[in-house]
């Protein structure tokens, strides 16, 4: 913990960093300053350029009329979509595919008991068939596209590239987007914002094209398309759904969507005189003759009942300005203005942004997927390995309510079934599954199901929670899944010391398939993870388990080479356990002790993708390593990593690790590198790819993670404000309400 007395009483308070004198209090910040001066605004349509509104459980993203008036326009941008945690839907089951059929049996030498794994059969056959399906379903919906048709004066529709005078502007205190633009000359005004306390979707449009018929509000569903990363919209199914009216009035109207064993609603509630009109199987079409349209869509997986009194905008606009500015200003904040470095005004736009789609996107009833709620990849499904990135930046910018909830869904939901897959497997306690669902179904993969990283997660979040609420409540709360996540941990290990992680133990995608042995990474946090895991004992008046001691003691050492700390070696027979090593478990036992690639490729590979080996030192408290070899291996990552290979959350990665080394200035560096795949678009998303992720949430949670710790520190760090940052002068970071690491 920290020795300064000094510092921890004042540990909330704004601070600011100088070389000259010790660090004061200051006034408070100016929060609704240094957030309106980042506000997105779009002069041009760009498919990359698209806007969100949304509550962390419900989003919709709008083209720059303010609503999905171009979808096709933006679907290989950031697409078009209202997405939210709880609509789902399952393709038709019609060959009584089971789980059991993607599931099988390895029998690894260095364990004594046969392991059943959920894994990708590839030639054909029921197998293959099963493995589809479960990978494929469930999948997430994109609930509805409610956008303008706009037409000339002579009745032929308006283009994207019609419009003109474009300014869009997203008030990010307020949470909401402001959209002005000329559709055949003629002005056209919208607002759009997403209440916070229901997931309903507001709009006020003011044009005289509403009134003379040209302009009209259109509301579009398609059938999902199951596919791996896409808007989910298939327009050429409108069989295999239903999209129908319940009921309607002058003020109000219900339609009901049907595909197959899923069932929502949209409750539509306007102001004024307007009417809603059947124009298509699953199109609908709302209008009025004022030049003033204002209404909300609310979408819901149980039908609402029907609300007497009219709806009143400006009433339920005032409340959702209200919780954004409660949002804003009870979270941790960070001003950069008094930083003369440069580069400073831009980390302070990704910072401001991040917190604002983290928020959108990520506060969910469950871990969130890659892309959010903006649209689907992985066909919308959560990756556990990834909840780190996803939750643990919300605890320490003082959410830990939206960490409570993920935690809620790992006891409540995913619990039994993760402990089936240990018993399937023989081992004791959980074995937390990698790609899932809401319910918390195992996807099947060649990759995922063999992964281990995501294990000690559950750990680390209930520890923050502690940090939080160090009460008896919250040991009680957390205390029986620790327990349970630490007895999978310690019967994963071998059998013998020095003690391995001998399959599977992949955080570098570019080698999962070659599974190495003893990552460096995944040996620091099985550490970590016991040893939290007897501290909770402890604070339960319970007594350290021997067994988890003996493995704390005799854990495998960190490999390394020449002084470098290292991903692994190529493979070594499975006797040389102490060796980093790599074990394919495709193949047959007498085929494990020969080498499935040379020295050089997977040196080569060892390189690329994470450069998770820093992880160790960034991402946990200090624990297996010597800090000298540790700089080497900063240094080394700096000199020879394959960049283009990284991916968003490894920039934040490298940035902690730095931090914790007192190596500030390539902390900046990481942070700030000028690559692909740490390119931060107008409206904050971290851009991987073109092709599939054009956004990517675990890079902005990694950016949050890595300032907080800059700023506020992590436990034994020196007692300074912002002992991540060069204490140079050029970096004065005042900070509020922002914990430290642990």
């Amino acid at each position: 913990m920290r020795t300064s007395v000094l510092f921890l009483s004042l540990l909330l308070l704004p601070f600011v960093s100088s070389p000259t004198r010790a660090d004061i209090p200051i006034a408070p910040i100016n929060r609704q300053a240094v957030v309106s001066r980042h506000n997105p605004t779009n002069l041009t349509a760009d498919s990359l350029s698209s806007l969100s509104v949304g509550n962390g459980h419900l989003a919709t993203t709008v083209d720059v009329t303010g609503l999905q008036s171009f979808p096709e326009a933006y679907r290989n941008g950031v697409p078009l979509t209202t997405m939210s945690d709880w609509g789902w839907h399952r393709f038709p089951n019609t060959d009584s595919l089971t789980e059991a059929e993607t599931q099988r049996t390895f029998h690894f030498p260095h364990r004594q008991h046969e392991e059943i794994y959920a894994v990708e059969y590839k030639k054909g056959g029921r197998q293959q068939q099963a493995t589809q399906y479960f990978r494929v379903n469930p999948h997430r919906l994109n609930l509805g596209t409610i956008g303008l048709a706009l037409t000339d004066s002579q009745g032929a529709p308006l283009a994207l590239e019609q419009l003109s005078d474009i300014r869009q502007v997203q008030h990010l205190y307020d949470g909401v987007i402001e959209s002005n633009f000329k559709a055949d000359g003629q002005p056209v005004e919208v607002i759009t914002a997403c209440a916070q306390d229901r997931d309903a979707i507001i709009y006020h449009i003011q044009s005289p094209l509403l009134s003379d018929g040209r302009a009209a509000v259109h509301i579009r569903f398609s059938y999902p398309t199951g596919k791996h990363a896409d808007d989910a919209n298939d327009w050429t199914q409108p069989n295999r759904h239903q999209s129908i009216i319940l009921l309607s009035d002058s003020h109000s109207a219900v339609v009901q969507r049907t595909l197959d064993d899923t069932r929502y609603f949209l409750t539509l509630r306007w102001e004024g005189e307007a009417r809603l009109e059947t124009s298509g199987p699953h199109t609908f079409v709302l209008r009025t003759q004022a030049p003033l349209l204002a209404f909300e869509a609310e979408y819901s997986s149980a039908q609402r009942p029907r609300v007497a009194s009219p709806f009143r905008y400006q009433e339920q606009l005032n409340a959702l300005k209200e919780a954004w500015h409660d949002f804003w200003q009870m979270g941790g904040m960070v001003d950069f203005s008094r930083c003369s470095d440069p580069r400073a005004k831009e980390l302070e736009r990704r910072v401001i942004l991040s917190l604002y789609l983290t928020k959108i996107n990520c506060a969910n009833n469950l871990p969130p997927q890659e892309t959010g709620l903006t649209y689907n990849s992985w066909f919308g499904r959560p990756h556990l390995e990834m909840t780190w990135w996803h939750a643990v930046h919300f605890s320490l910018w003082n959410r830990p309510d939206v960490l409570e909830t993920m935690l809620r869904w790992y006891n409540n939901t995913a619990y039994p079934v993760a402990q089936e897959i240990a018993r399937r497997q023989g081992f004791e306690g959980v074995r937390w599954m990698k790609m899932t669902d809401p319910w918390a179904g195992e996807a099947p993969s060649n990759t995922g199901s063999f992964l281990i990283w995501q294990q000690p997660h559950y750990i680390y979040m209930a520890e923050e929670m502690y940090r939080h609420k160090p009460t008896s409540k919250t040991l009680q709360e957390y205390g029986p899944l620790v327990e349970q996540t630490a007895l999978f941990m310690a019967d994963f290990v071998s059998k013998t010391p020095p003690y391995c992680l001998a399959s599977a133990t992949a955080m570098q995608e570019s080698m999962s398939k070659d599974f190495s042995y003893n990552h460096p990474f995944e040996l620091a946090y099985w550490h970590y993870g016991l040893e939290t895991a007897q501290r909770w004992r402890e604070r339960q008046g319970l007594p350290r388990r021997p067994e988890w001691d003996d493995i704390l003691q005799h854990l495998a050492p960190l490999p390394e080479r020449d002084g470098i700390y290292t991903a692994g070696l190529p493979r070594t027979p499975f006797q040389e356990q102490a060796r980093a090593s790599t074990f394919d478990p495709f193949q047959t036992p007498d085929q494990q002790g020969k080498p499935t690639i040379s020295e050089e490729t997977f040196l080569l590979k060892s390189r690329s993708d994470h450069p998770a080996v820093l992880g160790v030192c960034g991402m946990l408290p200090p624990a297996m390593y010597e800090k000298e070899k540790m700089h080497k291996t900063l240094d080394w990552v700096m000199d020879n990593w394959n960049w283009p290979t990284t991916w968003g959350w490894d920039y934040g990665m490298v940035a902690m690790a730095a931090a914790r080394l007192g190596r500030s200035d390539i902390a900046l560096q990481a942070l700030l590198l000028d690559v692909q795949k740490n390119t931060y678009l107008p409206s904050g998303h971290n851009f991987q790819t073109a092709d599939r992720l054009r956004l990517y949430l675990p890079g902005n949670g990694a950016l949050l993670a890595a300032v907080a710790m800059m700023c506020a520190g992590w436990d034994g760090c020196p007692p300074i404000s912002n002992p991540g940052f060069p204490h140079d002068g050029t970096w004065q970071v005042r900070w509020e309400k922002l914990h430290p690491m642990q």
